[in-house]
């Protein structure tokens, strides 16, 4: 059976690029695509649907899904699309619907941003505890961003991809991390762009030869760089169309911690970033 690409939707802009993002995924990867609208305020049964304070939101979470499906159908015709509401917690129902989940995508909004699954604790927890990778989108990121600008250097979404870029921790193992952003790579055909601390040049080619066997069409990049991770990160995200970086899995802890990388990235970077989970 094959896993879809899952997509959170909340009716923000977010969200909505998010659902995009998703749909294109899932056509590179040849599977089906899976919307959800959470909402724990859904009726238990028929006779609890016809409540006054019920029959608004109701109505309101029925149109987002709706709109997206038809949105969605009328740019990748050739895509399979589910929707479904869900009488359940944002968070939680997004970590049980990345379970069966071969990828989870939803809005980033970074710093100062409200509403959306991004507001309060949300998205932080779903990422925290997720056993999927997840790809966090800003708002307004569009097809043609994740192409290189064509030669007027107007944005285009026929020219080659933009870098898949992969942030490397050699205290970690990062099998999953490399094997996500390689097969990325490949199926963009895009250049992988590998980033490491400056003094591991030599531990990055050794664990970076594997990799290449296995992807053999995907041309590397070994960028070395200095400063402290967070910060490296954020800038080298310029010009990248998606970074990728791992995240350790927390099984059985609390809150909502993701670690100073990944909150760092999650606020700052402005291209979707893929967080991939590994022990």
């Amino acid at each position: 059976m094959l896993r879809p690409i899952v997509a959170g939707l909340d009716g923000s802009r977010e969200s909505i690029a998010a659902a995009d993002w998703a749909a294109r995924e899932a056509l590179h990867r040849g599977l089906p695509l899976r919307l959800v609208h959470a909402w724990e305020g859904l009726p238990e049964d028929d006779s609890d649907a016809d409540l006054p304070e019920l029959r608004a939101p109701q109505y309101q979470a029925r149109r987002v899904l709706r709109a997206a499906v038809e949105r969605l159908n009328e740019r990748y015709p050739q895509l399979y699309i589910a929707a479904e509401q869900v009488r359940r917690q944002p968070a939680p129902a997004l970590l049980a619907e990345a379970e069966n989940a071969e990828l989870l995508v939803i809005g980033s909004q970074g710093l100062g941003g409200i509403g959306g699954f991004m507001a309060g604790s949300v998205a932080m927890s779903t990422v925290a505890h997720v056993e999927r990778p997840v790809v966090l989108v800003r708002a307004d990121e569009t097809a043609a961003d994740e192409h290189l600008p064509d030669g007027s250097r107007t944005a285009s979404s026929r020219t080659p991809y933009r870098d898949v870029a992969v942030a490397v921790d050699l205290d970690v193992s990062c099998d999953e991390v490399l094997d996500f952003a390689f097969r990325t790579a490949e199926l963009r055909q895009a250049p992988l762009r590998a980033l490491i601390r400056a003094e591991a040049e030599r531990e990055l080619a050794a664990l970076l030869e594997p990799w290449r066997a296995k992807y053999p069409a995907v041309a590397v990049r070994e960028n070395l760089h200095e400063g402290r991770p967070a910060h490296v990160l954020v800038r080298a995200t310029n010009g990248a169309g998606l970074l990728v970086v791992g995240h350790r899995r927390r099984r059985g802890a609390v809150g909502s911690y993701t670690g100073t990388v990944a909150h760092a990235l999650i606020h700052h970077v402005t291209r979707p970033v893929a967080l991939v989970p590994h022990d």
